[in-house]
Parts: structure tokens; sequence; C-alpha cells
């Protein structure tokens, strides 16, 4: 029997809301282990996935490779993360959960920023 890693969670096409909406919950979890309170309300959190969603679909082809590209690094290097301050468990540093909180906060910002502003309604 031969061990082959796991499909990353990222993968072309898929729903960018939701890969938004799944790297925030990390966030959140990044974020309790550093001490941090959770301000974002569960309304804000699928706001987001669905602005994100909107502005990908009327994105071009390039913008969506990029964010599809970035989504599945920062999904890799983010569980990676985690999966370190989980190990640690109660021991697990605040000051690197800080730093990786930081880190995937940056990642999502840099996402959001290829995909173009929202249309105004009418």
């Amino acid at each position: 029997m031969t061990h082959q890693a796991p499909p990353p969670s990222a993968l072309p096409g898929a729903d960018p809301g939701r890969q938004i909406a799944q790297l925030r919950e990390a966030l959140r979890l990044v974020e309790r282990i550093a001490g941090r309170a959770d301000c974002a309300s569960p309304e804000g959190r699928l706001d987001e996935a669905a602005r994100i969603s909107e502005a990908y679909a009327r994105s071009l082809p390039v913008a969506q490779r990029r964010f599809e590209a970035l989504a599945a690094e920062t999904s890799v290097w983010a569980a990676a993360g985690v999966e370190a301050l989980l190990i640690a468990g109660e021991d697990a540093p605040r000051a690197a959960a800080a730093r990786l909180a930081h880190a995937l906060e940056r990642a999502l910002s840099e996402m959001a920023a290829l995909l173009p502003p929202a249309t105004p309604s009418r």
C-alpha cells in the first residue's frame, strides 16, 4: 500500500468564497490560541464569502489563477502552522500563534486585493 498526500483544499475552480471561509475559520482558531477575542460576526463572514465569490466571477482569468494559487499556497502553510500549534497543545506559544494570525490576515487581504472591487448597487 502506498501513501498519497491528500489533494490541496484549494483546487482550481473551487468556490473562492468557500476557500476564504475556510481560511477565516483557521484564522479564528489561531487567534483563540494567540489569546485574541473573536470580533467578526457570522453574518459578516458570510457576507465576505459572498462578496469574494461575486468578485471572483467578474475577474479576469489571470486574476482567478493568481487567486487560486495564493489560496492553495496559503492553505498549505496555514494547515502546517495550525497543526504545529495543535500538537503543542496547552504549551503552544502565543507569540507564534499571533505571527501566524498576522500572516493569515495579510494573505487574506492579498487575495481580496487581486479581485475587482464590488460593483455599486442600483
